[in-house]
């Protein structure tokens, strides 16, 4: 069970085991993402860096308060920026991803022309506003404002912002071992990103999941197929304590209502192939399951449909 230690502007950070911390993004604040914090014996590893600089200073200066130890690792789990923008804060450090997720931070995350990124960035936010103020549906608007109020926090740092590469690559695992503790690091390939890293602590049986796995929310999907490979071998492994992407510190429950999201999009949308049914009459006919009307995401069910069934119209 986690148990609560403090919270800062961002993030609220609890205990999962001796030495083992998750820190859990506040809505809104520049964190956007959850990290995790594990003591190695000697040195310390950060799992994930939050979408702002300033938010990964303040994760670098609560972790090396709290144990008194320097931070040695970080690990990218995926390209996406509210995981890796904060980088920069940990630059000292040995950074490790896969080889693809480093790509692709280098290449969709390139900051070009500054002036021309805020402007850009402006205009979203613009867009965001007023799509918030035209939506009516409570669910999706709170998402948007999460969106906007995150944005906001991005474009703030924007002129500070570095884009630190990771330095140490590894293919489908990795294991990091200290005095105290080891670390396996997974790659089984890409489900939500082309390339998607999960972290487990095997004596502690607790799983540091990225954004394979988040809390109530339609999160983006890469490919179907291998996120349902993914899930089906993290089932098999002994993991009790879960933390997602997105969301609180779960259980197996977590893992299996995720699962059962995945099969439910992949289901419908073959159902519908077969039966020869237009993309455009699928998404708008589908009737949402009781059980995922709450969830959040600025795309909502639809836009996974969407991804879901053009990945096996191909």
């Amino acid at each position: 069970m986690e148990k609560f230690i403090k919270e800062s502007e961002s993030f609220i950070l609890y205990s999962l085991s001796d030495g083992v911390y998750a820190a859990i993004s506040k809505p809104g604040q520049g964190a956007w993402s959850n990290a995790g914090i594990v003591d190695l014996g000697e040195a310390l590893l950060i799992f994930d860096s939050f979408t702002t600089p300033s938010a990964g200073y303040e994760l670098r200066r609560q972790a090396e308060d709290i144990t008194g130890k320097k931070i040695e690792y970080l690990i990218n789990s995926h390209y996406h920026g509210d995981h890796v923008f904060g980088n920069q804060a940990f630059f000292d450090s040995t950074i490790v991803s896969t080889p693809l997720t480093k790509q692709w931070i280098k290449e969709k995350n390139k900051i070009g022309d500054l002036e021309k990124e805020k402007i850009e960035m402006e205009e979203y936010l613009m867009s965001l506003k007023k799509q918030i103020e035209a939506n009516q549906d409570k669910i999706v608007r709170a998402s948007l404002e999460n969106q906007f109020n995150e944005m906001t926090k991005v474009l703030n740092d924007l002129p500070n912002m570095k884009i630190v590469l990771p330095k140490v690559l590894f293919e489908e695992k990795l294991i990091i071992e200290g005095t105290k503790r080891k670390v396996e690091l997974y790659c089984l390939g890409g489900g939500h990103t082309p390339s998607d890293t999960f972290m487990y602590l095997p004596f502690e049986k607790i799983g540091f999941m990225g954004d394979l796995l988040t809390e109530n929310l339609h999160l983006p999907i890469y490919n179907p197929e291998e996120f349902r490979f993914i899930l089906e071998k993290v089932k098999k492994m002994d993991i009790k304590t879960f933390i997602p992407g997105h969301g609180n510190v779960g259980s197996e429950e977590m893992l299996l209502t995720l699962a059962d999201y995945l099969s439910f999009l992949i289901d419908k949308s073959q159902v519908a192939l077969k039966n020869k049914v237009p993309l455009e009459i699928f998404v708008s006919n589908i009737e949402t399951p009781t059980k995922y009307i709450e969830w959040k995401g600025v795309k909502g069910i639809k836009g996974n449909l969407s991804t879901v069934y053009t990945f096996y119209a191909k």
